[in-house]
């Protein structure tokens, strides 16, 4: 089985911060540890909107998902890939 895992992590400019990155990534890594997986890579976003999938590091781990770079994305909640 394969365990290589990603973290994405992303804030909106409404009402957050940094910290919300840093909380993120600490609960997305203690769930790998606790699944097993090996985190192989981060991708973040910061201030830029789920609505929209014109993101940077978003469309980096399409590529990077693209080359089979890992199996597994965690992210604290599927808000963080995408909204309406």
């Amino acid at each position: 089985m394969n365990d290589k895992a990603v973290i994405y992590a992303r804030f909106s400019s409404y009402g957050q911060t940094e910290q919300s990155i840093e909380g993120q990534l600490r609960e997305c890594h203690a769930f790998a540890e606790r699944q097993g997986l090996r985190v192989v890579g981060e991708y973040i976003d910061r201030a830029i909107s789920g609505t929209t999938d014109k993101r940077p590091d978003f469309l980096r781990m399409i590529d990077d998902s693209k080359k089979k770079v890992f199996s597994y994305v965690i992210v604290i909640s599927i808000r963080q890939v995408c909204k309406k």
